[in-house]
């Protein structure tokens, strides 16, 4: 499932050709994906100019001048493609804008999601009212970590997955930042002191710059919407690394978290 970085990557990728253009064309070329598409998503989009662009924890943004924000999810395999050569079974919504392009959401196992709201309402979006703060952002400290652990039992990793500690996580990154600040994935949550918060936070989020400027990672159908791979993998210190060498010299392995695997490394990550 893509992750913030990649995520974030698809909507910097959309920015270059959505932003302040007005869109010609809105269809959508079947009824749902996971859920319903609106049912006036082509009336309500089609004509109106794009004011922004952005990203909450794993979701894409696009604003309107008429008050309205598409808000979509990526799900499994869900990718945007800009200019695609042909429009094929499953790009499912297809846009046109009044400077000649074309976008198309492609999603083969429509576990992805579009929704639009007024733009005021984001705060309250059923999946946005009880996230957490947004890693990259100046409330993400830790302060603000170290008290919502305080006193959990459950292992640290499975916190910093949990939406509502923090926003838009997820495994690939926690692995990578959770080995970069040597702590092991199965360690109490509130049991991690102020000495070990600190470089976690800041691991935290040099791992997902990191990954940003990389364009993300490509997993099976994820690609950025320029049709380019992100290659943040070739920089993975532990995740999908069984048995491979740590940085620390020692020794990658997995375990099954919750139905999740965690890679680390036991030499190193105490």
């Amino acid at each position: 499932m893509p992750e913030l970085p990649e995520v974030e990557t698809t909507v910097r990728g959309l920015a270059a050709v959505l932003q302040d253009v007005r869109l010609t064309s809105v269809v959508t070329r079947r009824a749902d994906l996971r859920r319903a598409f609106p049912v006036d998503l082509g009336q309500r989009m089609t004509g109106a100019r794009i004011v922004s662009l952005g990203r909450r924890a794993k979701y894409g943004l696009i604003a309107t001048d008429r008050g309205d924000s598409m808000i979509f999810h990526l799900g499994m395999s869900g990718r945007w493609r800009i200019d695609p050569e042909d429009i094929g079974t499953h790009d499912h919504l297809v846009m046109q804008t009044d400077s000649g392009h074309v976008l198309s959401l492609f999603d083969p196992r429509r576990f992805g999601s579009v929704d639009l709201i007024e733009t005021t309402s984001i705060a309250s979006f059923p999946s946005f009212a009880a996230m957490g703060p947004e890693p990259l952002g100046d409330d993400f400290t830790p302060a603000y970590l170290r008290e919502r652990l305080k006193g959990r039992a459950s292992p640290i990793k499975a916190m910093l997955l949990d939406q509502r500690i923090v926003a838009g996580l997820g495994n690939i990154y926690v692995c990578e930042a959770l080995n970069m600040a040597r702590i092991s994935p199965l360690r109490a949550a509130g049991q991690i002191g102020p000495a070990k918060l600190k470089p976690l936070v800041a691991a935290i989020k040099a791992v997902l710059v990191d990954a940003i400027a990389a364009g993300g990672s490509t997993l099976r159908d994820y690609a950025r919407p320029d049709g380019q791979l992100g290659y943040f993998a070739k920089q993975w210190r532990v995740y999908g690394r069984e048995g491979e060498a740590c940085p620390c010299g020692g020794t990658v392995v997995r375990t099954v978290q919750s139905g999740r695997s965690s890679f680390w490394c036991p030499t190193c990550q105490k």
